[in-house]
């Protein structure tokens, strides 16, 4: 078999990773789609693609624009390289000790919480039995086609799994992770509450919420980390990346 049908059968394997989770569709997957098509198209005309390139090797404006395309690629590459390790490093820092939990939501289907967001209400439930002094506050607002707020929906799945309903507070006004954070320092902050937290959050997710909560005042941040489906991951890793960039330049 000739390496270019290997190289292009890898690629391959590799858009089918930003294509399984449609119809799910975000910038994670516009980014991965579009990455791995250029890349599949360079390859599969591999010999045209070099014929271009060395004609516009023979002109310095060509010169220029290929040096500065590698270089953005290669740049690109190493700062992805650089969050994910960050990101990976933030999945694991779960606390001794914590008085404040807060549950960061997501997309709740009628008045039902998500795979995703169960599967984080099931990573606090077992936080809560981990420490039972703490309080919990469970955050989120109400999105587009849900019936209740994303909190709502998470108050109700934790009492109906056991939780104290006592222990529970809800922050039903959020539309992003910097609100979910603001909004909830503000409730704690009227409660007496330090700004110690532990957030509960899907683990690619961590390290944007932990740099969030880090600028709202946080003193000291720790995580427990929801595991994320698999087929699910390389999208809402590189959406991550993304959010991340965005936070790096407007702060929120």
């Amino acid at each position: 078999m000739s390496i270019k049908y290997v190289i292009l059968a890898v690629e391959i394997f590799f858009l089918l990773l930003f294509i399984i989770p449609l119809p799910i569709f975000n910038e994670g997957n516009a980014a991965g789609i579009l990455f791995f098509g250029l890349i599949i198209a360079a390859t599969a005309f591999f010999k045209p693609f070099c014929k271009l390139l060395g004609r516009l090797w023979g002109h310095i404006p060509g010169k220029i624009l290929i040096v500065a395309a590698a270089l953005l690629l290669l740049g690109g590459l190493t700062y992805a390289g650089i969050l994910s390790y960050k990101m990976f490093r933030a999945q694991e820092n779960a606390p001794n000790n914590t008085e404040l939990i807060v549950v960061l939501g997501c997309q709740v289907r009628g008045e039902r919480p998500s795979r995703m967001l169960k599967r984080r209400l099931n990573t606090a439930y077992d936080a809560m039995q981990k420490h039972p002094d703490a309080i919990c506050v469970v955050s989120g607002g109400k999105g587009s086609g849900e019936n209740i707020s994303e909190a709502e929906a998470m108050r109700r799945y934790l009492v109906e799994k056991g939780a104290d309903e006592s222990r529970i507070i809800m922050e039903d006004k959020s539309t992003s992770t910097f609100e979910n954070i603001k909004f909830t320092f503000e409730i704690t902050d009227k409660m007496g509450c330090g700004r110690d937290i532990t957030i509960v959050t899907d683990g690619f997710h961590q390290y944007r919420a932990s740099l969030i909560a880090k600028q709202e005042g946080a003193e000291k941040i720790t995580a427990y980390s929801a595991h994320t489906e698999p087929r699910y991951l390389p999208t809402f890793w590189v959406r991550e990346w993304l959010g991340l960039t965005y936070f790096y330049i407007f702060g929120n």
